[in-house]
């Protein structure tokens, strides 16, 4: 079944640059995944520290490899003071 997660993150605005300066190398690893079919991540037009998410991957092996890989990633380190909203649907 395919595994959605939706929502935004927020990030401090100090971190903004950093995070926007490492994004698209993000972005290209997840879409590199097996099992990735769809994945987003764009700055809000009105609040520039909140940028939106939508990924969509087969199925939730992909969905736990894609967490396992961001985990283990200078993402996650660049990341660690973002807040996380979101909303997972699927299995």
């Amino acid at each position: 079944m395919t595994v959605i997660l939706e929502g935004h993150i927020k990030v401090p605005f100090e971190e903004l640059e950093a995070i926007k300066s490492h994004l698209d190398e993000h972005i290209q690893n997840t879409l590199n995944e097996p099992g990735c079919l769809e994945f987003t991540v764009e700055q809000d037009g009105l609040d520039k520290c909140v940028f939106n998410v939508f990924e969509r991957f087969k199925d939730s092996e992909a969905f736990a490899a894609h967490q396992a890989r961001v985990k283990a990633s200078e993402w996650a380190s660049i990341t660690k003071n973002v807040k996380r909203v979101y909303e997972k649907r699927g299995q």
